[in-house]
């Protein structure tokens, strides 16, 4: 399709005008970067990977009931996502000590935690996105009480998802990380899972080695990074002439 007005670029992905009134053509690029950008590289093949693997989990979401930016895939490295305000927060869930809460708490990566733990980082990549607390997110305004309520609930019930689709294919989630943005039906409002979801936004490790299959393979120079997005489409059966190593089931 022909490209649009480009509205905004990143450091993975760049967001087009969509060819509708409130849609956004987002496009994934080869781009890698670790530690706040100060490690890059172009990483063939990436964007395409990234592209398919957030349509497959963005699909599996609205399948269930989890309302997502996802419209349709427009090409291998495009999609047509629903236009939204998006909150100034990543919002993560840890279901194992690993990266930077392992580093604060001294924690031994790897370890099961007691419980999901959801974190909050205000978006800015000039500060590095610092993690922040829910009262600093009231004071500031960046979201309301209710809105913090369901931001945990969809955040909890996409680690649900991701947790059993992963586990049925031999990969544990680690932790990973979400934005939610907001879009309004005339004079209501709701929240809605966005920008994506894919290896570069979880970390994931095979459950009987321990092999990393996420980002970590670049931020620690542990080998091929498409290799490792490879895998983990492969076993979901996301990659073309890849048959998956067990169907994921959706439990709703």
């Amino acid at each position: 399709m022909a490209r649009r007005k480009k509205i905004y670029e990143g450091k993975a992905k760049i967001l087009y005008e969509g060819p509708e009134p409130g849609t956004v053509v987002q496009y994934f690029k080869d781009d890698a970067t670790a530690f706040n950008a100060q490690k890059r590289d172009v990483i063939e093949g990436k964007g395409v990977l990234n592209n398919r693997l957030s349509e497959f989990f963005m699909t599996g979401l609205n399948q269930i009931g989890v309302p997502t930016h996802f419209i349709r895939r427009l090409n291998m490295r495009e999609q047509l996502v629903r236009a939204c305000e998006i909150i100034p927060l990543e919002i993560i869930v840890r279901n194992y000590a690993a990266g930077s809460l392992a580093t604060r708490l001294g924690l031994e990566e790897g370890m099961q935690l007691p419980r999901p733990i959801v974190e909050y980082c205000y978006k800015d990549d000039k500060l590095g996105d610092p993690l922040v607390s829910e009262e600093h997110i009231a004071a500031f305004g960046w979201a309301s009480q209710q809105d913090m309520d369901d931001i945990v609930s969809l955040a909890l019930r996409v680690n649900d998802f991701l947790s059993g689709v992963m586990l049925a294919v031999g990969i544990r989630l680690v932790d990973f990380k979400i934005e939610v943005g907001r879009v309004y039906d005339g004079d209501f409002m709701r929240l809605i899972v966005a920008d994506e979801i894919s290896p570069d936004s979880c970390r994931l490790w095979d459950i009987e080695s321990g092999q990393k299959l996420d980002k970590d393979v670049f931020r620690r120079d542990l080998g091929s990074l498409t290799d490792a997005y490879s895998e983990v489409a492969r076993r979901l059966g996301v990659l073309p002439n890849a048959a998956p190593v067990a169907k994921p089931r959706l439990i709703n």
